[in-house]
């Protein structure tokens, strides 16, 4: 099973760039989007489900704003739109789509960037999400959540870490936040269990030549839980073309879907 997720920073946009030309020839079972920026009425004719493929939406009710996809080759048992927390499914942050004792999510988590209201808005989506998080790994299901979580975890997740240590994405709240998720509560950086290596990064400001310097971050996981993390063999991130300023992840997984 090839799982592919990629923040397009815009379907439409990603769309004109090639992206889905070049995920059809990667074969895989499940592709994951982040901030589509669109609804399901506004998608291209060329991101609109392939032959015998599933698609699912989440846009936000803002419109050119945030929303998630997912598109399968196989017709999911169920599906589930949004968390079922009000002012968090109000932006479409998230996805569900279940296969038998696996539920594949497609997620983006808010950025703090903006200004101290955004950062604050982050850490009260961050701080309803866990129990959610809690709740679903001790559900007895296996999980696989993708996407963009626009948090790097350790000083080897971005090149500046340093000069980072003060900026949204890399706040010590935030990365403790991770740290319980995979520590405490059980979940696994899979990408990270794959690959060890630094200079492996998801995401670079279009400033400063950041992409052509490889400067930086990598916020964009397979997060799992210990049972289908397991079964990951390969994991990819594809810079070869830019469809986005965000980079597709690939992960292989020896399980059928």
């Amino acid at each position: 099973m090839r799982i592919i997720t990629v923040n397009c920073n815009g379907i439409r946009s990603a769309t004109t760039k090639g992206m889905f030309t070049w995920l059809k020839r990667q074969k895989p079972d499940l592709i994951c989007l982040q901030e589509i920026k669109a609804l399901e009425s506004d998608i291209p004719e060329e991101a609109k489900p392939w032959k015998n493929w599933h698609a699912f939406y989440n846009p936000a009710e803002t419109k050119c704003y945030a929303g998630v996809a997912m598109n399968s080759t196989k017709d999911p048992d169920s599906s589930q739109i949004g968390t079922g927390i009000k002012w968090i499914d109000a932006e479409g942050r998230y996805l569900q789509a279940n296969f038998g004792n696996l539920s594949v999510i497609s997620l983006y988590l808010p950025s703090g960037s903006a200004s101290e209201e955004a950062q604050a808005k982050k850490f009260r989506f961050l701080e309803a999400f866990m129990p959610y998080l809690e709740k679903l790994k001790k559900s007895g299901r296996e999980v696989i959540i993708v996407g963009d979580w626009n948090i790097a975890h350790k000083e080897i997740d971005l090149k500046n870490w340093r000069g980072n240590k003060k900026n949204s994405g890399f706040l010590p709240e935030e990365r403790e936040w991770l740290t319980k998720l995979f520590d405490v509560v059980g979940y696994v950086d899979v990408f990270r269990r794959l690959i060890p290596l630094p200079d492996q990064y998801t995401w670079w400001s279009n400033r400063g030549d950041a992409w052509n310097k490889n400067v930086g971050w990598r916020i964009d996981y397979h997060i799992c839980t210990p049972g289908i993390a397991a079964t990951a063999e390969y994991a990819r991130i594809y810079k070869d073309e830019r469809f986005s300023d965000h980079a597709p992840l690939s992960i292989d997984y020896a399980y059928q879907l």
